[in-house]
């Protein structure tokens, strides 16, 4: 179930399995609280943070950047087809890529919506607001063919596997909330792009769909298979 605080018109989650969200305006931004986590914090997209800025700082030459292209081409059209709360997107069109985040859930994309509109409105972060649009849909709808874009970059929650850690309370609330990315396979074999699609993966997890990628990028914890596009 979701309820909706101090904010109107807030769209309903679908299938949320019994578990209670609220959005509410706190400080300005929209936020989403679990209520059967009373003792969690809240969650919300923001653009304009600290983190952000260090994200942004490692420029084109970072895994990230590299992995879509940008250390080579600037002004490159990226669908980034799991967008969640948006932080690689964005990182992506602060580099100068244009950038299309593709959300299904409908809270998911609210909050979207909130940090793009409050990153259009500080100078700092306005530019980069501008080359991102935001689309609630199944990705699916918007990779063709033909391909519409130059990268399709996929970062689909990785299962849990019951494990004694627990995840992080944010990935946690977001599974909880959209039950996971538990077809991120099909989102693979879906997939089309002008030069190349990108998987972000944990750096010890096997390929998305066992297939094997044409080159991939690793970092201590995470790893870019990338899938040139034969041309």
């Amino acid at each position: 179930m979701l309820r909706s605080a101090a904010t109107k018109d807030l769209p309903e989650a679908p299938d949320t399995r019994g578990f209670s969200f609220v959005l509410h305006r706190h400080d300005g931004r929209l936020e989403l609280l679990a209520l059967h986590h009373p003792g969690y914090g809240a969650i919300c997209a923001d653009w304009t943070s600290a983190e952000m800025q260090r994200r942004i700082r490692g420029g084109r030459r970072q895994l990230l950047a590299r992995a879509i292209g940008l250390h080579r081409e600037r002004e490159l059209r990226v669908l980034d087809a799991t967008a969640g709360l948006g932080r690689d997107g964005f990182t992506l069109a602060a580099l100068g890529a244009r950038v299309t985040l593709a959300e299904r859930n409908p809270t998911i994309a609210t909050l979207l919506t909130d940090a793009r509109e409050r990153a259009l409105r500080e100078p700092a972060t306005a530019d980069a607001a501008a080359r991102t649009e935001i689309v609630c849909t199944d990705a699916r709808k918007l990779m063709g063919p033909p391909a519409r874009f130059d990268v399709v970059y996929l970062d689909p929650m990785y299962p849990d596997r019951g494990k004694t850690a627990l995840a992080g309370k944010e990935l946690q609330l977001l599974r909880e909330l959209t039950g996971g990315d538990p077809d991120g396979d099909d989102l693979l074999s879906a997939a089309k792009a002008r030069k190349r699609v990108v998987v972000k993966r944990p750096r010890a997890a096997p390929p998305l769909a066992r297939r094997e990628p044409s080159l991939a990028l690793a970092g201590t914890q995470a790893r870019f298979d990338i899938y040139l596009t034969a041309s």
